[in-house]
């Protein structure tokens, strides 16, 4: 009978390491702030017009934020942090 060798465990390792969570929770940190400088500028009555809804901050500044934190996430995710471990 041959025996097993069970003194050899398989290597468990996370696919992401500490570098791609902190960049993955920067991309969310942009996304969420720019939702939430997207709210607002709304009126309660339906028959007044708030011309504050297309503001720069709404339509310009807001989407874009919502865009590089997204670019952040992509680019979290494909670091590969074990890139330049010697």
């Amino acid at each position: 009978m041959s025996k097993k060798n069970n003194d050899q465990k398989p290597n468990k390792e996370f696919v992401f390491q500490r570098k791609n969570y902190l960049f993955l929770f920067i991309g969310i940190a942009f996304i969420a702030l720019g939702f939430i400088l997207m709210s607002g500028g709304g009126t309660d009555d339906p028959n007044v017009f708030n011309p504050e809804i297309y503001n720069f901050r709404r339509i310009r500044l807001a989407p874009t934020l919502v865009l590089i934190g997204l670019g952040i996430q992509i680019y979290a995710i494909l670091l590969n942090p074990n890139k330049n471990k010697d």
